[in-house]
């Protein structure tokens, strides 16, 4: 029988403290969204004492998340205080990962033939701090706007448009951008008998996942480039961007055709702290009763609660790696 166990630590410019008691946390973790996020949940009073967390924990505190069993915790988010608010006569500490530095304003700017790389390692420049740039995903634009936005609504727009995996690594200052499903971090195995508490998976066939994917890309002046690309008869996706180089529209077909066709499983599955996994991590899935499903998918995204109750990863698989 494991003992729930679990550390969060404060930090700001006048004191480190640590979290004595909580009600839950929540942490959210996906490829497909810029920042990763937490809720930590306090009840808002104990023995009529009334907290008053905002004397000492408020927006732009960091902050490290524990959890585990029995005094071995994993480190399992770090970030900073977005909010503090009051619900229900309980009170929320949210919060985002490293990417809550990429908040500040941005000069207004026009780029003429460029890339994704060039529009962060710009970001990064404006940002003010030595941060590192890794891209292998350099799509290309015939023009980027930058218009009274922060560094932070740049990356959200550059990943909504290129469909990449962009996030930011807190130990080696590093800003990532990458095309999905490419970028892997980690690996893990599940089995259907051993670690799994339960699943929503469903097997389907890729014959069965046809997809035709077009790109529309608008200039300036009005002028539109279409690319198709994927297998007719199934599911018709178009995605509408502007200004993109007629070269990049077929790198984000592609990434959205890799998403959808394979044989394997879809869906997600409950399990325990133990072992950890984090979106881009390769989950290793078994099933001793159908070996034949066996394979190794591309992690997603992770939600991981905790509480009195127990704690718990939901993890989403995206592509079948092998």
């Amino acid at each position: 029988m494991f003992n729930m166990d679990w550390r969060i630590t404060f930090v700001n410019e006048r004191s480190r403290s640590q979290l004595k008691l909580i009600d839950s946390v929540e942490i959210d973790s996906t490829v497909d969204n810029l920042t990763d996020t937490a809720v930590i949940t306090l009840p808002e009073a104990v023995m009529n004492r009334v907290f008053d967390i905002q004397k000492t924990i408020d927006r732009g505190t960091q902050l490290r998340i524990e959890l585990g069993y029995d005094g071995n915790l994993t480190n399992e988010f770090e970030g900073f205080v977005r909010e503090v608010t009051t619900d229900n006569k309980q009170l929320k500490i949210l919060c985002e990962d490293a990417l809550h530095l990429f908040r500040i304003s941005v000069p207004d700017r026009e780029f003429i033939n460029t890339t994704v790389t060039e529009i962060a390692q710009w970001l990064i420049d404006q940002v003010g701090v030595t941060y590192k740039l890794k891209a292998d995903y350099n799509v290309g634009y015939e023009k980027f706007t930058v218009s009274q936005a922060t560094a932070f609504d740049v990356l959200m727009k550059l990943q909504s448009e290129t469909k990449g995996n962009i996030y930011f690594d807190t130990a080696s200052k590093t800003l990532h951008i990458h095309p999905a499903y490419v970028d892997k971090t980690g690996e893990v195995a599940y089995s259907m008998q051993d670690n799994i508490e339960s699943s929503s998976l469903q097997w389907k066939r890729a014959e069965d996942r046809k997809v035709e994917v077009t790109i529309e890309s608008t200039d300036s002046s009005g002028k539109v480039t279409s690319f198709t690309k994927g297998s007719t008869g199934g599911e018709k996706i178009t995605l509408k961007r502007e200004s993109l180089t007629p070269e990049s529209l077929e790198l984000i077909a592609d990434s959205e055709i890799r998403k959808r066709s394979f044989d394997g499983f879809e869906g997600s599955f409950d399990a325990w702290l133990i072992p950890m996994v984090k979106p881009g991590f390769s989950v290793g899935l078994r099933d001793k009763d159908y070996p034949h499903k066996d394979g190794t998918y591309y992690c997603v995204s992770v939600k991981t609660t905790f509480s009195a109750s127990g704690g718990k990863r939901t993890v989403q698989l995206g592509i079948k790696l092998s």
